[in-house]
Formats: structure tokens, sequence, C-alpha cells
């Protein structure tokens, strides 16, 4: 008896002793130091509130200067001073309870876009994009299905020279025909090498030669300037990669260019047809910069030089990382007609604090009535479009919800920096190192 009163009195105990663990844990000073972070990335003159509501104080473990600490009651702040690496050690009643690292980045600013733009890509050799048949004497029959060449491959070579367009491929298919022996094929399909040999077909009725294949050599579009960086010239556009029509696989780029365009009409988005902006390059067609890279981030390469400008933001503003960026109002910057760039309000209805790249970081709703009167909300054409929080450049338009033309998501602007080629954190690692 006395055994069984013992064993009912510790679970007793246990069980009070379970109950405060849990009710300390859910407590708010408790869930606000858990939500304290162990690391925390600034940029120069940024101020950050490190602990709200708690009577802790706070201190710098070297003398580097790359902080200031401010204060209060119940609260406790920093203001990044200097680039470097640092480390705040918060106190309690004079006993360390959290040690934050700080990274402090120099200050680094870009020019915010929102012009329109016209994309010409030029691919690595040419992308098959089709099979045909050929009528031949003895039938219709396609050379290119039957020496396995896929819809998205793409031709490099022919008896050993470079493919660079389509008009490299003719003379090879007319002296394979006439000599009947078959080329030599080298294919480039996603990362494999494939080599095949290809025997092109006298078609019937045109009296040539041909390989029963639909080939295209370049690309053509539209979309919207994200930023581009004064001091190199770099810039990000789209936030999203370039597919082919056809293949809807991403276009494999040799080289292209960016001219200015001009938003002719809007087709309005509906569920279920996000709508798209049709527009046209501009008359005197100038190229103002080239493409080096198509990525799931979007379109990179350099500016020609540093006078494209939105006519609203034309001063280098500074950026957010993704763990900056806050839920609520931001803006955009897009054109709707002409070649106009305008403001327009947006909610960032949540987002996604990343370590690692990430495509879709942000979900977006369009809030501004005078774009919703005049697109139904994101439209094709508008992926680029920078978003603005708080004075800062936070990423751009990527996706439009189908179903809902209204909402889309967004890119982080880090992400598309790193795929620009642009290091934002290199200058501190050197210091710190």
């Amino acid at each position: 008896m006395k055994r069984l009163k013992t064993e009912f009195l510790r679970r007793v105990i246990g069980g009070i002793l379970l109950v405060s663990l849990i009710a300390i844990g859910l407590s708010s000073p408790m869930q606000k130091y858990i939500s304290i972070p162990k690391e925390i990335t600034l940029f120069e003159g940024q101020e950050y509130e490190v602990a709200q509501f708690l009577p802790v104080t706070a201190n710098v473990q070297s003398n580097k200067e790359t902080m200031e600490t401010n204060q209060k009651d119940d609260s406790v702040s920093i203001k990044a001073v200097d680039h470097g690496k640092d480390d705040l050690v918060l106190e309690l009643a004079g006993l360390p309870i959290k040690k934050v690292d700080v990274n402090v980045l120099k200050d680094f600013r870009v020019m915010p876009g929102g012009q329109s733009i016209g994309v010409k890509l030029n691919t690595v050799g040419v992308l098959v994009v089709g099979h045909h048949q050929v009528q031949t004497i003895e039938g219709k029959v396609s050379p290119g299905e039957e020496a396995g060449i896929k819809i998205g491959d793409i031709i490099t070579e022919i008896n050993g020279k470079p493919i660079e367009k389509m008009a490299d491929v003719g003379p090879f298919v007319q002296k394979s025909g006439e000599t009947g022996k078959p080329m030599n094929i080298v294919i480039k399909r996603e990362s494999e090498k494939v080599k095949t040999k290809l025997e092109p077909k006298k078609d019937q009725h045109e009296n040539s030669y041909k390989l029963g294949l639909y080939i295209r050599d370049s690309a053509a579009g539209i979309g919207t300037m994200t930023f581009y960086h004064p001091e190199t010239r770099k810039y990000g556009a789209l936030g999203h990669v370039i597919s082919d029509m056809d293949t809807k696989k991403p276009i494999v780029v040799e080289d292209g260019q960016i001219v200015r365009s001009t938003v002719t009409s809007i087709e309005k988005g509906a569920n279920g047809d996000p709508g798209e902006k049709l527009a046209r390059f501009s008359s005197d067609r100038k190229v103002i910069g080239n493409i080096t890279r198509n990525s799931p981030y979007g379109i990179f390469g350099e500016l020609h030089n540093n006078d494209l400008k939105n006519g609203i933001l034309d001063k280098p503003m500074p950026i957010a990382l993704s763990h900056q960026v806050k839920e609520g109002p931001a803006k955009i910057l897009t054109v709707v007609e002409n070649d106009e760039v305008n403001l327009f309000d947006i909610e960032i209805v949540s987002t996604i604090p990343q370590k690692f790249p990430a495509t879709k970081g942000m979900v977006i709703k369009v809030t501004d009535p005078k774009l919703l009167e005049k697109t139904g909300g994101i439209v094709q054409g508008m992926s680029g479009s920078p978003i603005i929080q708080d004075g800062k450049v936070i990423g751009a338009v990527t996706h439009v919800f189908v179903n809902d033309p209204s909402s889309g998501y967004g890119v982080h602007i880090e992400w598309m920096l790193n795929e620009a080629g642009i290091n934002i954190y290199e200058e501190s690692r050197q210091k710190a190192s």
C-alpha cells in the first residue's frame, strides 16, 4: 500500500513538473527569447531590434566597432556601423543567456528597373522543336525521328563541324543527300552528349533533301527589367527561366540581346487565363545590353551603359535580404501602357526566409485598383517587375496563379544578384578573415 502511494505521488509531481515546463515554454517571455535569431545579417546603416519586451542587456564581444547597441528598459536594438563580423551577447541579471552572430555587409545598392524590354536569345547549336514526315518514293518517313533525335535536343555538331545557326545545317544536308553518306550528328540532350547518324531523304514534291525535323536557332519575347548594378552594369530581368514555346524546356543560351520595348495593349487576366502584355520592340531596335545567362531566376548580362532610367526611382536603392522581407504592403514598378513605368500597390501575403536560393520565396497579391482594372492582376510580360518595400528592392514578380490572376509568386532579390555574378557577401568575408 505504501509503495502504491509513493508511486502515485511520484506521478503527480511528474505531471506538475511537465505542466510547469510546458507553461514556461508557452509563456510570452520564453517565446520572445526563442524567437531571437542565432545569426543576424545587416547592411551598413541598417538597424535591427534584437529583443523586445525582455529585460536583457547586450554586450559586443570585441572592439571592432561593427555595430552600436541601443538599450532601453525592455528592449535591445543594434545599428550596423562598419562591415565585418562580431558577436552580441545577451545577458539577464548579469548572466549570459544567448549569443547572436552579427554579420554586417558593406552598403550595397542597385538601380530598380520596371522598364519593358524585348528579349532576343540565340541558342547553343540549333534546337529541335518537332518532327515532320518527308514524302519519299518509298513513302512517308521522318529521318530525324528514325535517327533517335528527340524534341528538345540541340544539334551542336555535324561531321565534326560546330553548328551555330540554322543556315549552317543546309549545306551538310544537301551534300549528304547527293553522296548518300549519312551525317555524323552530335546532340546535347540535357546533361548528356549523344552521337547518331542521320541520312536525309529526298522530298518528291519539292525535289530537295530534308531531315524531317523542325529546328530553331533563336527565340524572342518581352519581359521586365528588375535591376542593374551601376558599378558593374550587371543586370537581372524576368525572374524566371525562358523556355522554348514548343519543347517547354529551358533555352540553352549561346548569347542574346535586350532592347527597349513598348507595350501596345493588355489582354486582361481572368480565372484560368493569366492575361498578357502585348508589346513591340522599339522602332530603332537599339540593343541596350547582352544576355549571357538564362537561369531559373531570370536572364542576366551587362548593359552597354548606365543610362537606363525608369523616370520614378532613378537613384540607387538598398536591398533587403530574404529574412528582412516582411508581410504587408509593398509596391511594384512596371509598364502597362507605352513605355511609362508606374508604381502600383501590392501586398506581401507570405515570405520565406531562405538560406539557400529558391525561385518562389514570396506570395504576393495585387491590391492597386488601377492595376486590377487595367490588367486583372499579374499578366505575362510583367515577370521581372521589381518589388519595393520600405524603400528597398526586395525581389521581383515571377509567376501568376492561374486560378487567381491577382496573386502570384515573387523571388527574393539576393538570389537574382547571385545569378548575376554579384557577391554581396564578399567584402565582409575578406575583412573578417
